[in-house]
């Protein structure tokens, strides 16, 4: 019978299968990093097409090169719709999606349909760590119990943990390896066998003393950027409406060498985490009686700059005597952030859906996304406009969502009738550029 020295062992001497359950922006970077650590990785995901492009040595992720999967599959790495691969994996590391539902509560489903899916080929031995962002509690009171259906003893012959993931997609200072991992158990045998699993990979981990504190502890992270991300968009309409340039203000506060960090305001927030992370500590909140205003507040402040950038749009046509209606518009930059692919909860899908609403007719061009993708909520049936001195004199205004480099902003500036930049790209005033 396997005992918590047998399971660490195994992953001291790399002996250890790994399973990553969830083979997106999270996962595939884990399985890399596995496979680049000398372990035996499969990939499990419900999502048939990607399976299918990664056993062809494809990737579906920009920033994760073809060289690499094509590295991991000689390797031996091998990626599957099937479930019942898992009874094989001493480690299970649960990498899929928690966004929000359509009232901006917290959709757990795809973890419990998961765990669900994963149950009947759990044995003991095992590892079972969730990455997946959450409310504090969703370790114990969801896995918890449907882990243990299966006659299992959490802590004794099966060992759960909770580990935030901590990506940065397009950070070029960090890799998986060199972000520090946080790690709680749910006994303290449980941390001991997840820190043999995660120290073999990661440079640094971080212990602490429950499942509860890890799932705290991202969404702490992930608040504290939202928290200052909307001070800074609030401060920003105060600073326009005074004539002052916010983006100015930022930087020359950020020269004060200690009790300041610099955030910058944009168009409203994107990726899975900042925007999604607060109404999962304000849901749970709820619970104990807390209402979260500092944190709803800034919430409600983030969620309408979409909005606010579309006014300024409006603004803009309207000195030149035009509508909103029946012009043309062309969004710069779709993913969330600079220099990615990434398309989660990207604000400039808003911005696109609210000027399509008010009858403007919309365009879009970004290098990092070819062709509109999927998306659970959103659909524009495009693909990227080429910048040429042409094509950007034809449009009646071009918004600044996403601030790629490789957008020649020079062209931009040259050839664009009316600029809205929520970016703080051109920080030079001038005539057909607005400030948003």
């Amino acid at each position: 019978m396997p005992t918590l020295e047998t399971t660490i062992a195994k992953f001291r001497n790399k002996e250890a299968f790994i399973g990553i359950v969830g083979l997106g922006y999270v996962g595939l970077p884990l399985m890399l990093r596995y496979m680049d650590s000398g372990f035996r990785v499969i990939g499990i995901d419900i999502d048939a097409e990607k399976v299918d492009q990664l056993n062809a040595g494809k990737s579906y992720i920009e920033h994760i090169s073809v060289d690499s999967i094509r590295g991991a599959i000689t390797a031996g790495f091998e990626a599957t719709t099937d479930f019942r691969r898992a009874g094989e994996c001493d480690a299970l590391i649960l990498c899929v999606p928690t966004p929000l539902n359509k009232f901006r509560e917290p959709d757990i489903s795809f973890v419990i349909k998961t765990v669900d899916a994963l149950q009947p080929f759990l044995r003991a031995g095992q590892v079972i760590s969730l990455e997946s962002t959450t409310y504090p509690g969703t370790t114990e009171e969801e896995l918890l119990p449907r882990v243990q259906s299966a006659g299992l003893q959490v802590g004794a012959n099966i060992f759960l943990v909770y580990s935030p993931e901590r990506e940065d997609p397009g950070n070029q200072d960090f890799e998986t390896r060199t972000i520090p991992k946080v790690v709680g158990g749910h006994t303290s045998s449980c941390l001991e066998a997840g820190k043999a699993l995660y120290e073999q990979a990661i440079d640094q981990v971080v212990p602490v003393s429950s499942t509860k504190a890890a799932e705290m502890t991202k969404l702490l992270e992930n608040i504290h950027r939202a928290v200052n991300i909307g001070l800074v968009n609030e401060m920003k309409i105060v600073a326009d409406r005074m004539g002052i340039d916010i983006f100015e203000v930022v930087d020359a506060a950020k020269t004060k060498p200690f009790g300041f960090t610099a955030y910058y305001p944009g168009p409203g927030l994107g990726g899975h985490c900042i925007p999604v992370d607060p109404f999962y500590l304000t849901w749970k909140a709820r619970e104990y009686g807390v209402h979260t205003r500092f944190i709803e507040l800034s919430g409600e402040v983030n969620r309408a700059m979409p909005e606010y950038v579309v006014s300024k749009l409006m603004d803009g046509l309207n000195e030149a005597g035009k509508a909103l209606k029946n012009s043309k518009i062309l969004v710069l930059g779709i993913a969330y952030k600079k220099n990615v692919d990434d398309m989660r909860e990207s604000p400039s899908v808003e911005i696109m859906e609210l000027i399509e609403a008010k009858g403007g007719k919309v365009a879009y061009a970004d290098p990092h996304v070819p062709v509109f993708p999927k998306m659970r909520e959103h659909f524009f049936e495009l693909s990227s406009e080429p910048l040429t001195p042409e094509n950007l004199s034809s449009f009646d205004a071009v918004v600044i969502a996403t601030d790629h480099d490789r957008f020649d902003y020079e062209l931009i500036k040259q050839h664009a009738n009316l600029i809205v930049d929520s970016r703080g790209k051109f920080r030079e005033p001038a005539a057909h550029i607005v400030k948003a």
